[in-house]
């Protein structure tokens, strides 16, 4: 159960944002490109999964991923690995507490209830920190909970919608050109980047075989997949692909069904709200290990840097952070795609697993595929870091 709440943590910490954003996204390419692009990025994300995994695993003390990078490439990447870390992770957590804010509001709003977008996500933010700070077994029995009834949700808003699918619309087609398949392809990654959790989880997992390893890492990704999927097919199966490429949010997308189909504006909100929490659990869950690994074992001093500050940054610069996320996702190339490539390629040199202070190989996990795995590993961060200059 520890290994399948771990997988959940994954998926949940993908979720929040892509259920929101793939429908806009790849409905121009219609339901069979875009379900081609979404295995494509997925075989891509989850081999760089693996290859963190190996580097976690392969390192003494299954450390955080400052001393990682610290004992396999050195004390200059730490400090760049650390960097681009939380900038990802900072500009994460305050894209949530806002969406959180503003989603809190307008539900306490419809139970006639005030109060500000402000003193909901800052309310939520020192009770989820709470929940982090109490430890990853804490995490990962709400996470558990919060991920089956978000689950449950999607697929009652996707049994609903099955009852008016046409299966014609799901032939429709855009035209597109191979520029847009790759100017997007971005956004798809960022829907499956949920890395950032993957040292903390192989650290909960201390003492599991390697196979169990590898299929943490396989359900956590697989789980995104399959959800994505079936939104999609559910949503261009009903309104087809020319009317939902019109839509500019997911609010416009679930109001076009409110107007028939009521039910599913409540069900669809309490799914939105869960997928916000589970990623802000996954993320905040990351930057507190991160402080912790990197700057201080102090709790009270992770816990004020991971929750504290975001809550400081959201109110003073909420508008320049929320312009930046649309950028920081290039960062997610560095930290989820290179960053564990150059991890592994130095684990596997023989001089280096030589080093007995830094490298542990009894019950490590080892990625499969050879050099040939590695190259086109560094070929997919290449296409991906191109695309995000072609939006």
């Amino acid at each position: 159960m520890r290994l399948f709440g771990s997988s959940l943590i994954l998926a949940g910490t993908a979720l929040g944002a892509g259920m929101l954003a793939i429908p806009m996204v790849l409905s121009q390419f219609g339901f069979y490109a875009s379900a081609l692009l979404m295995l494509f990025i997925f075989s891509g994300t989850t081999y760089s999964a693996l290859l963190l995994a190996e580097a976690c695993t392969k390192t003494k003390g299954h450390c955080g991923m400052s001393t990682i990078a610290y004992l396999t490439l050195g004390s200059k990447f730490k400090h760049f690995i650390n960097a681009l870390f939380y900038l990802l992770l900072i500009c994460l957590m305050i894209a949530y507490l806002l969406g959180v804010g503003d989603l809190s509001n307008k539900i306490l709003s419809g139970l006639g209830l005030n109060a500000s977008p402000t003193i909901s996500y800052t309310a939520f933010c020192l009770v989820m920190g709470a929940v982090v700070a109490s430890g990853t077994k804490h995490i990962d029995k709400l996470n558990r909970a919060l991920f089956i009834v978000m689950v449950l949700m999607l697929f009652i808003v996707i049994g609903y919608l099955s009852s008016d699918i046409h299966l014609n619309y799901i032939d429709q087609a855009s035209h597109y050109s191979f520029h847009d398949v790759v100017k997007y392809s971005a956004v798809i990654f960022t829907s499956f980047g949920s890395m950032v959790v993957i040292p903390s989880l192989v650290k909960y997992n201390e003492g599991a075989t390697p196979k169990q390893i590898r299929n943490m890492v396989l359900l956590g990704g697989l789980i995104p997949l399959v959800c994505y999927l079936a939104w999609l097919f559910a949503i261009i199966g009903n309104l087809g692909v020319h009317a939902v490429s019109q839509f500019h949010s997911i609010s416009e997308l679930i109001s076009s069904f409110s107007e028939n189909k009521p039910f599913i504006k409540e069900v669809s909100s309490i799914f939105s709200a869960l997928a916000l929490v589970t990623s802000f659990l996954g993320v905040s869950m990351a930057l507190y290990d991160q402080n912790k690994d990197a700057v201080s074992s102090n709790t009270l001093l992770s816990y004020a840097l991971t929750f504290i500050l975001p809550l400081v940054l959201t109110k003073l610069f909420a508008h320049q952070f929320v312009g930046m996320l649309s950028y920081a996702g290039m960062v997610l190339v560095f930290l989820a795609v290179w960053g564990p490539l150059a991890m592994v390629v130095k684990l596997r040199q023989p001089d280096f697993v030589s080093i007995q202070e830094r490298v542990q190989l009894e019950g490590s996990y080892t990625a499969g595929g050879g050099k040939v795995a590695l190259f086109v590993t560094f070929t997919f961060g290449v296409v991906v870091f191109i695309s995000w200059f072609m939006k």
